[in-house]
């Protein structure tokens, strides 16, 4: 089951994980996503998510990610953590806007 959800910022993200956490889900099966990738870092780094690599996308998409643009490699790692194509294309449009996107997938 994958659950996604829109944030203002770290504070409310914080917050949302916590409330998945209180669900069951670990905290490999949580992702943070921001539009900035160091700010995206620094969420997952002090909320102790994952972070959409290799194995969720497979190896082939993680190297085409090395160079395409950061919105094509935000929807694909989105869509590797779990979101449809279309889920993860509305949800990089949120990114867009300054939000931030929690991914929980079982």
């Amino acid at each position: 089951m994958v659950e996604k959800f829109y944030v203002e910022n770290a504070v409310q993200a914080k917050a949302k994980v916590d409330e998945l956490e209180a669900k069951g889900y670990t905290n490999d099966e949580i992702y943070v996503f921001a539009h900035d990738k160091k700010r995206g870092d620094h969420i997952t780094d002090a909320l102790d998510t994952e972070k959409a690599g290799m194995k969720e996308q497979g190896f082939l998409d993680s190297m085409k990610n090395m160079f395409s643009s950061r919105g094509d490699e935000l929807r694909s790692k989105m869509h590797g953590a779990g979101l449809t194509e279309e889920d993860a294309a509305a949800a990089e449009s949120e990114l867009d806007k300054g939000k931030l996107v929690v991914i929980a997938n079982k």
